[in-house]
């Protein structure tokens, strides 16, 4: 049997809403939503939260920059790392971003350039210097950024919307689902079939059961919703994403014990925490 390829999953970013960086999440961290998932010797990024600025400082330093980065839609904790990734003002540097949420009504280079308008933001994206290309696409599309990569898309339930990605690589399959919102009549159909058989399915969990209710329409889910969403998919390990900025390291502790309690196997993300499939 051959040796299967490298494919990993970093996290540079698990927090939902905003930074939330001090003491009291120093073991889970404290940066927004950034993913960094290498398949072989090819690098995807998704989603450019506070997180993205760390990962460009690493990527700078490894020399030219060959990637992908995907966002899952376009509220500010997801996108307000893109003007400090610096691998965007460095000549030579190739760099795609994609987007299923926007058309008709919008695109992906319009959404960058309102980012960095002034007076909110000091320079426009036309001062980037690396190849940057913006390719919006329908959610529900499946995307092959290269040979031996398989990319599907399928819509989440979240305010402005949003688009849910399943990696699949070397006969093995990594889930992204954030921002997204549960039914309370049963789990998203979109959800079960994009995640059926999944070996990892990092799923916004920014509440609680019990404090959901409070939050209801604010378009994010549980822990506990997580776990019955991969159960009816027959999905593998649940990765618990998108923490909430109030919930501090011992607020995430007592998480991560009932739900391994509840699920045995089940992770919570933390920054700098690399998980393979």
């Amino acid at each position: 049997m051959a040796d299967q390829q490298e494919f990993n999953v970093t996290f540079w970013g698990v927090r939902g809403s905003i930074a939330c960086p001090g003491p009291e999440t120093v073991r889970y961290g404290g940066n927004t939503s950034c993913l960094e998932v290498m398949c072989g010797d090819r690098r995807l990024i998704f989603d450019g939260g506070t997180g993205l600025r760390k990962l460009g400082g690493k990527l700078v330093a490894q020399g030219p920059l060959d990637t992908d980065i995907f966002f899952t839609h376009s509220h500010f904790d997801h996108v307000c790392g893109l003007p400090f990734f610096i691998p965007f003002f460095i000549p030579g540097n190739q760099i795609r971003l994609w987007a299923g949420h926007l058309l008709p009504e919008n695109t992906l280079q319009h959404v960058l350039i309102e980012l960095m308008i002034a007076p909110l933001f000091p320079v426009p994206p036309d001062i980037f210097q690396a190849d940057v290309t913006y390719n919006n696409f329908n959610c529900g599309e499946i995307i092959t950024p290269c040979d031996g990569i398989t990319i599907r898309t399928a819509p989440l339930n979240h305010p402005n919307r949003a688009t849910g990605y399943r990696i699949d690589f070397d006969g093995r399959s990594i889930c992204y689902l954030t921002d997204t919102e549960h039914f309370e009549d049963g789990p998203d159909r979109n959800l079960l079939d994009l995640i059926a058989g999944a070996d990892l399915v990092i799923y916004d969990s920014c509440y609680t059961d019990e404090e959901y209710p409070r939050f209801k329409g604010f378009g994010h889910s549980t822990w506990q919703e997580g776990i019955r969403l991969v159960e009816a998919a027959g999905a593998k390990t649940l990765v618990i994403f998108h923490h909430d900025p109030s919930h501090d390291d011992d607020f995430m502790d007592e998480v991560a014990r009932q739900a391994e309690a509840a699920r045995p196997g089940t992770v919570v993300a933390r920054e700098g925490m690399t998980l393979r499939p």
